[in-house]
Order: C-alpha cells, then sequence, then structure tokens
C-alpha cells in the first residue's frame, strides 16, 4: 500500500524557520510531481509548492523567496524549507504526490494526513 508520511511541524515565532519532510512508502515505480499544499483555518485547501520529476517548481506568490521546494528522488521525499515565517503562514501543510505503483502504467494522486505549522509569539 503506498502512502506519504509527513514529519516536521509545530509551533514556532515569527521569523523563524521549519522543515517539513514527506516521504512516500509502498511499492513504487516512480513519483511524478510532488506538491505541498496548505489549510488555513476556515479556508481551502491551496497549493503552496510544487515540484516535477525533472526539478521543474513554481510556488504561490505568498511564499516566494522564504520558501523552498526540494526532493530526493533516491529516497522518495520531497521537502519544505520555511524561513521568515509569518502568523499568516498558520495552516495545516499537506504533502502530495502523484505516484505511479509497481506493475501499473498510471500515476495517482496521494495526499499525506497533514501537519499544523503554528506561527505565534
Amino acid at each position: 500500500q503506498v502512502q506519504l508520511v509527513q514529519s516536521g511541524g509545530g509551533l514556532v515565532q515569527p521569523g523563524d524557520s521549519l522543515r517539513l519532510s514527506c516521504a512516500a512508502s509502498g511499492s513504487i515505480s516512480s513519483i511524478n510531481d510532488m506538491a505541498w499544499y496548505r489549510q488555513a483555518p476556515g479556508k481551502e485547501r491551496g497549493l503552496v509548492a510544487r515540484i516535477s520529476r525533472g526539478g521543474s517548481i513554481n510556488y504561490v506568490d505568498s511564499v516566494k523567496g522564504r520558501f523552498t521546494i526540494s526532493r530526493d528522488n533516491a529516497k522518495k521525499t520531497v521537502y519544505l524549507q520555511m524561513n521568515s515565517l509569518k502568523p499568516e503562514d498558520t495552516a495545516v501543510y499537506y504533502c502530495n504526490a502523484n505516484i505511479v505503483r509497481a506493475g501499473v502504467y498510471y500515476d495517482i494522486n496521494y495526499w499525506g494526513k497533514g501537519t499544523l505549522v503554528t506561527v505565534s509569539s
């Protein structure tokens, strides 16, 4: 069974840094796009950053210059380095990935369970 296991998150102060990790496990042939989404209280879930298998990256404007997404294909892991955190970054962060399972020729979209990031003084 394929799953995305997230780690990181927690309570930090404004200006602090935090790194989220998300590792894919199971019988996996390859992973296409990997991404981070977030959902703040009372708001819809939205894209934070996405990275393709080849390393192409895009960010939502509000995190450009502060957040960095990266991936380690050998470890089947995606990271989100978050610097200069602001209170408005407070949200549940979800990992997302398009995964091709072994023996299958199409990808399926998977979600992590989410991790809470709280930025508060």
